[in-house]
């Protein structure tokens, strides 16, 4: 796809490999509806996908090109403007043939609620699914201002389609939420004891019984490194630290499809967008590594 002359699949690519031969595809969802501090996360998927073409190809860790795993991008999903819940709707009806197609699809926010769309498709086809959340709240408010659907509430939903949940960098929660966590058997790893790779492979094997899917919004990474978020939380997690965690659940466990959210640009800083962009790279990579998929090489090539 392309806006203003602009390349926007992802990784800058202009001809991607046909459809058919591409194992993950990319769904950029412009969406900030419910965002309750700073606005700006319609631009997130944008921001990424124009960073992306600045992101290194070839991953030394993995001394690989996760490109060649087949990278399709979708264009700007259609915002439906009459609320969250028709949004979140549009979402799974754009994500469910993926799934259908076992395509790998990386969703890139926007605000959290949108990874409920992604979640209830993947849902429908894996009984068994457990969801790893990476963020700062905990996001399992009943209803906030006034809406059921709001970013605040996108866990509290998940958990009602019957999906475990396990929830790393939490450092804030309202009380309430702290009761339906309880109630809902939820796992959380608060921030000031984030568990070692090895602690977290350990933790999700005793609750996984089936793929994984990985939501991670970008206010779980400390604000030092990830500013742009619209409701930064101090105390959060650090590069290397996250990329460890990660690898360590794509090395041990089927994970199928991710979202990245949150990502609120800050004009004139570059930084967090790119860290988003790479990030989004980087998981992709230690899923096409640890699933061994097929490598294709792009029609530019």
């Amino acid at each position: 796809m392309k806006k203003s002359g602009v390349i926007v699949n992802f990784g800058g690519i202009e001809e991607p490999p046909a459809y058919e031969q591409c194992s993950f595809v990319v769904l950029p969802v412009p969406y900030d509806h419910t965002t309750s501090y700073q606005s700006g996360a319609r631009d997130g998927p944008m921001a990424i996908l124009q960073a992306s073409a600045y992101v290194e190809l070839y991953d030394h860790e993995l001394n690989t090109n996760p490109i060649e795993h087949g990278i399709w991008t979708l264009p700007l999903q259609e915002i439906d403007v009459s609320g969250p819940e028709a949004t979140i709707q549009s979402v799974q009806a754009t994500v469910t043939p993926q799934v259908k197609n076992n395509k790998f699809v990386i969703a890139l926010g926007g605000e959290h609620s949108i990874s409920l769309g992604a979640i209830s498709a993947y849902a429908e086809k894996y009984p068994n699914l457990t969801v790893l959340q990476f963020d700062a709240h905990t996001d399992f408010r009943n209803s906030y201002e006034g809406s059921p659907n709001s970013h605040a509430c996108v866990m509290r939903r998940v958990s009602e389609l019957g999906v475990p949940i396990i929830q790393v960098g939490i450092r804030s929660t309202a009380e309430e939420e702290i009761i339906a966590l309880r109630e809902n058997e939820v796992v959380t790893f608060f921030a000031e004891n984030t568990p070692t790779p090895e602690q977290l492979v350990d933790s999700l094997k005793k609750f996984v019984k089936g793929p994984v899917y990985i939501t991670f919004d970008l206010d779980a990474l400390d604000p030092s490194i990830m500013p742009a978020t619209g409701t930064p939380e101090p105390g959060g997690l650090l590069w290397y630290e996250t990329l460890k965690l990660i690898r360590a659940v794509t090395d041990n466990f089927a994970v199928i499809g991710f979202d990245v959210v949150e990502l609120s640009p800050i004009p004139g800083l570059v930084a967090p967008d790119f860290l988003a962009a790479k990030l989004t790279y980087k998981i992709a990579g230690y899923i096409g590594t640890s699933q061994q998929l097929p490598v294709t090489k792009s029609a530019e090539d």
